[in-house]
């Protein structure tokens, strides 16, 4: 079928997106076509814009934050049919390889091929002037209708409203994870944010959720600082500078149980501010993405062993999307986690380089392509 996408022609050259026709494939073997209500804008697609994520290969249909409905099955598809409603995953779980059946889905051996440039069988389900187009994460979900691996594809309760849930596929979970999962945030504890996007805010949310006494975020939006109390912030500061005096006097000097980092671009330095603010025993959970070639990091080696911390990386806040993207469709339904909120903006797709412009400048807490029925 002929529908249009914004793609990327030049990643990494700051080139925006090009919003045109493109064609796209009917389902295949354990494929499925979903026609989206909205797709988040997320940082990880602007990295392909920068290059902080390089990519050998062009063209790109950027977009992975989406949810809609079912409109065709491929062969050997039992889990959903026609008519579902669904959350498209930006990471595939298929439920078999080892690290699925060891409890780390988010580690799926399908998800390394995400940025690979085609599809997990090694052909293209979309084309434009007369060449194969890679989806990003499989997905593509800059585009009102996808063609995805089932893997991809995680059913919901028909009552949650799409737009908001697009947002289930990638922003909330990892934040919420993040927290839950990755920091095992400890009832009565002191947690430090750095960062309250799309992934920060949801950080924020599952702190609030474990029951964390003291919810400390960093950033120097005033705007987000200012969201961030509404979400379960207890306290918010634009700098690091201002975040060690406080973390110090609410903590009697021992400093912070948890720290997360959530900013947009995790730069070598932010990983030792976020040491400086963790007590003895405390945890860093490092889930911002870094420009791919960055290796130097300032780190006190010698405080960090002798405290016992511990630095845990997290893709996908190591959440379980099969299970993970229905709890938090009921945490929303049961009015404990806001979603509706984290919208600040809904744009239509031509307007695309517009919505990146405003995630750039700190406008958005999630910025959302509404598509027309």
């Amino acid at each position: 079928m002929k529908t249009v996408g914004a793609l990327l022609w030049e990643p990494g050259t700051h080139s925006g997106w090009s919003v045109e026709e493109i064609e796209l494939d009917p389902p295949k073997r354990g494929e499925v076509m979903v026609k989206l209500t909205s797709s988040g804008i997320c940082h990880s697609d602007d990295h392909l814009d920068t290059g902080d994520i390089p990519l050998p290969w062009a063209p790109v249909l950027g977009g992975h934050e989406g949810a809609g409905v079912v409109t065709e099955v491929g062969p050997e598809v039992h889990d959903v049919q026609e008519g579902d409603h669904v959350v498209l995953s930006f990471l595939p779980s298929c439920g078999k390889c080892q690290m699925c059946v060891s409890g780390r889905a988010n580690m799926c051996v399908l998800g390394a091929g995400v940025l690979a440039g085609y599809a997990p069988d090694g052909t293209h389900r979309i084309h434009a002037r007369g060449k194969g187009v890679g989806a990003m994460s499989y997905l593509g979900t800059f585009a009102p209708y996808v063609t995805v691996p089932v893997d991809a594809v995680v059913k919901i309760d028909e009552e949650i409203p799409l737009m908001p849930a697009s947002l289930i596929g990638c922003g909330v979970p990892t934040g919420w994870g993040s927290a839950v999962y990755a920091a095992e945030i400890q009832l009565n504890d002191t947690v430090v944010v750095f960062g309250t996007g799309g992934v920060g805010m949801n950080a924020v949310q599952g702190a609030r959720l474990r029951g964390a006494k003291n919810i400390v975020t960093v950033d120097p939006v005033a705007f987000k600082r200012e969201k961030a109390e509404e979400f379960g912030a207890t306290h918010s500061v634009a700098s690091f500078e201002e975040a060690g005096p406080l973390v110090e006097q609410m903590t009697d000097g021992q400093g912070a149980d948890r720290v997360i980092i959530t900013v947009d671009v995790a730069r070598g330095e932010i990983v030792e501010q976020a040491n400086q603010l963790t007590r003895r025993g405390g945890v860093i959970v490092l889930t911002a993405a870094a420009p791919v070639m960055q290796r130097d990091v300032q780190f006190d080696l010698f405080s960090f062993a002798m405290s016992g911390k511990r630095l845990q990386g997290s893709l996908y806040g190591t959440t379980n999307s099969r299970n993970d993207i229905p709890l938090i469709a009921d945490l929303y339904k049961s009015g404990r986690l806001k979603l509706d909120e984290l919208i600040t903006r809904t744009y239509r797709l031509e307007d695309i380089n517009q919505a990146f412009a405003d995630l750039r400048e700190g406008k958005n807490i999630r910025g959302v392509i509404v598509y027309d029925d």
